[in-house]
């Protein structure tokens, strides 16, 4: 298959699912509908769910509140396993987006954030990814777009989100697991654990990314 033509499918593909996924959008869904409209779907609702979490990337839905609703839904243990396979899919497909189609359509879709991510990437590979990941100040998305946009190979890329991820996503998931009953000290737990989780985030950023991004600067 030429370059051209895995381009072609790639630019249909992303087409469609940002069609499909404008329908969610749309919506203005909260945690609670989310949870019934996952929950709908049965035996298949697993399923559902990880596509959902797969596309985020070209629907830049909020991927916590979704985290949340995994919790609610799965409870914490398989909501968990199944954010994180839908955080790899959707990551994966996000750099292989950037990979093949480039800056030019990447940057139509993402931000402003992309070029200064783009940077602190190329020229720090797994550790930078790694600690991006680690931190939830950064759009989870713009970063696998920034790394897709860089010459850092996949498997450290996939990797480092892997690693990275676990906090965040054990957090937000905890959080709608707790949530079938806010007035347990296993909800309030959870609600501690974000603060804590943010606040190692800004420590982190401040004496790691700050003196990264001034290199580049």
């Amino acid at each position: 298959m030429n370059n051209k033509l895995k381009k072609l499918i790639l630019v249909i593909f992303v087409g469609i699912v940002i069609l499909i996924g404008s329908k969610f959008i749309s919506k203005n869904l909260d945690i609670y509908d989310l949870q019934k409209y996952i929950s709908s779907f049965g035996i298949l609702a697993p399923i559902i769910y990880i596509t959902m979490f797969s596309i985020v990337p070209l629907t830049f839905f909020p991927d916590s509140i979704l985290a949340i609703a995994s919790g609610l839904v799965f409870g914490f243990y398989k909501g968990y396993i199944y954010t994180t396979i839908g955080a790899l899919i959707g990551g994966s497909i996000a750099f292989f987006i950037a990979r093949y189609l480039g800056h030019n359509l990447v940057k139509k879709i993402s931000n402003d954030k992309l070029s200064k991510i783009e940077r602190l990437i190329d020229n720090n590979g797994f550790y930078i990814i790694f600690l991006l990941r680690l931190i939830p100040l950064f759009p989870f998305d713009v970063i696998s777009y920034g790394a897709g946009l860089t010459s850092v190979k996949y498997k450290h890329f996939i990797g480092a989100t892997l690693l990275g991820t676990i906090p965040g996503i054990a957090v937000f998931t905890n959080i709608g697991a707790k949530s079938v009953n806010i007035s347990t000290t296993g909800f309030y737990t959870s609600i501690a654990s974000l603060i804590l989780l943010f606040i190692i985030s800004i420590i982190l950023k401040n004496k790691f990314l700050n003196k990264k991004i001034k290199e580049i600067d």
